[in-house]
């Protein structure tokens, strides 16, 4: 952090107060910067007081040994860069606690490639005899622990009803390729596999990236992993990660280093700001769609008037009003976006995770502020497999095989979609999609056999 420090000091001096307007704004933004890196040098000095000071009364001498490992490792991070691939594990952890402990309250920070960045160190410790792999998994499942530990504020209220058993979203990507197009898979790789597996923890969020140069071997080990069923590593499709990150606009070496984060997008982690702004609820939007954009719920017309359920004779009636319902949506949600953002850039400056964010230093701007590489605009929207199950679902029985009928039905309706919506938020994965299917099905035999 003393590097940033310097980094910051640089572009200071080179601000011109003489023709930019906001000179005095990015001078406060860079000074709220070197704040957020003593604070972290802070975190890391009263830590290694305290490694001190338990190694004076510990009578262990094995625990002794590694409370003074601890203490010389804290002498060096995070102040200076790491030597050591425990070095470099320790500073990782104290950044996350930085920037989670700032303005992330989902826990959504991510190492990344954690393979990639720690190779060089294991290589070097490795070669000097100071680490084997036994140790250097060991510290990983450390940091694993710490992962579960979920520094993260606990969820109140909508976020508490909608997923209080739902794991947060550090993610872990591992394999792929190297920025220069190199395969990317390494020794550190096959430490993290073996972690996963051993720990069996649902937190941090662990996936393979599995790109046409992933040897076999590696491959192999992660679906001997996943066949277990507790369900990690995800898999994900290097080349497709990477073709998206370049279609958004993203350097080719960027969208390499790039992949899966949160729960889940693809994004140009360290370069990127994409900021959360909301869920866009699809399926609720169906919903309003069979009632001529009337929300049974709170009783109030939320939506516009383009027919009832029953008065739909095609389905394409039925998908051009669920179209147009869904664009009055969208318009309000980007009109709120907008808001929210300017918000963001004016009252909820990340000053920390702008330090460790590619380009804010030199741009003298924040990361809620436009001052990344690349800031994104999006709307999040979720509930996609299940708004899909649930119009195929009406396609095929109501209008395809006509195996069912729109009158009579609307309180088996209401019910069956709130089923539907309070689940959407969540209902992503491919088994959870199916399963909403099956009971989408069954609830419309269910109901006409009984009309």
């Amino acid at each position: 952090y003393l590097d940033y420090k310097e980094k910051i000091k640089k572009t200071m001096d080179a601000l011109d107060f003489m023709n930019d307007p906001d000179a005095l704004d990015k001078m406060e933004e860079l000074k709220a910067m070197d704040i957020s890196c003593d604070a972290v040098i802070i975190l890391g000095e009263r830590y290694h007081e305290l490694a001190l000071e338990l190694a004076e009364k510990e009578a262990d001498p094995v625990r002794k040994e590694e409370l003074k490992q601890i203490a010389a490792n804290l002498e060096v991070v995070p102040a200076h860069a790491p030597q050591t691939y425990w070095q470099a594990i320790q500073l990782y952890w104290f950044t996350h606690l930085a920037v989670t402990t700032e303005l992330n309250p989902w826990d959504a920070f991510s190492p990344g490639r954690l393979d990639q960045h720690l190779i060089k160190y294991y290589e070097a410790d490795t070669e000097a005899g100071i680490l084997d792999d036994e140790r250097a998994k060991e510290l990983l499942e450390c940091l694993w622990v710490k992962f579960y530990n979920q520094p993260a504020p606990v969820k109140v209220g909508i976020t508490l009803k909608e997923s209080a058993t739902y794991t947060d979203f550090a993610n872990i990507n591992t394999g792929g390729v190297t920025p220069d197009g190199r395969d990317g898979v390494n020794a550190v790789s096959y430490l993290i596999l073996d972690c996963m597996d051993e720990m069996k923890l649902v937190q941090p969020n662990s996936n393979v990236t599995i790109s046409k140069k992933t040897p076999a071997r590696f491959l192999k080990r992660a679906c001997e992993i996943s066949r277990k069923g507790w369900g990690q590593p995800a898999f994900y499709n290097t080349e497709a990660q990477t073709m998206e990150l370049i279609n958004a606009g993203k350097s080719l070496e960027d969208a390499r280093r790039g992949g899966s984060s949160g729960c889940v997008e693809t994004g140009a982690w360290g370069s990127e700001a994409y900021i959360l702004t909301g869920y866009l609820n699809i399926p609720k939007v169906f919903q309003l769609t069979l009632y001529n954009g009337f929300d049974k719920e709170s009783g109030k017309q939320l939506g516009l008037k383009t027919g009832e359920a029953k008065d739909f004779k095609s389905y394409d009636e039925l998908w051009d009003a669920f179209r147009k319902q869904l664009k009055h949506f969208i318009d309000i949600k980007i009109r709120g976006n907008n808001v929210i953002e300017k918000l963001y850039a004016e009252n909820m400056p990340a000053p920390c995770l702008s330090v460790v964010t590619n380009d804010c230093i030199s741009n003298a701007k924040d990361y809620n502020a436009g001052g990344a590489r690349y800031n994104t605009n999006y709307i999040q929207g979720v509930g996609i497999g299940t708004v899909t199950d649930c119009i195929t679902s009406v396609k095929y029985n109501v209008f395809d095989k006509k195996i069912s009928q729109w009158k009579n039905c609307s309180k088996l309706w209401i019910i069956t979609l709130k089923v539907m919506i309070q689940s959407s938020v969540w209902c992503m994965t491919r088994h959870r999609s199916m399963v909403t299917m099956m009971i989408m099905q069954i609830l419309l035999c269910r109901m006409y056999s009984t009309c």
